[in-house]
């Protein structure tokens, strides 16, 4: 059973870091794409940045570029999401999510979710 667990999110105040977490296990993790999304009260969940197992491409929503940064430790199954700089518009519940294949396509497993508050 695929089974992915979000931790790290909490409050900050803007200008702050936090770094989330997402350990996956019940899959080869070699052979995913873990992703991060996010979804603020009243709005669409929307990607926020992905990582290719495939050949280790990144990607990043317009939004955090340059600000977040995807890192995977293959050894620990663990994808994190490095947030530095946050603005009180990161505010949401943060996602992570695993595409097979190795391509960040098709996500069908989620994790519960992490709550992220940024206060101005």
């Amino acid at each position: 059973e695929v089974q992915l667990v979000e931790s790290g999110g909490g409050l900050v105040q803007a200008g702050g870091s936090l770094r989330l977490s997402c350990a996956a296990s019940g899959f080869t993790f070699d052979d995913y794409a873990i992703g991060w999304f996010r979804q603020a009260p009243g709005k669409e969940r929307e990607g926020v940045s992905c990582i290719s197992s495939s050949d280790g491409s990144t990607y990043y929503a317009d939004s955090v570029k340059g600000r977040f940064t995807i890192s995977s430790d293959n050894a620990k199954n663990t994808v994190y999401l490095q947030m530095n700089s946050l603005k009180p518009e990161d505010t949401a519940v943060y996602y992570c999510a695993a595409a097979p294949g190795g391509i960040c396509l098709d996500f069908g497993s989620w994790g519960q979710g992490t709550q992220v508050t940024v206060s101005s």
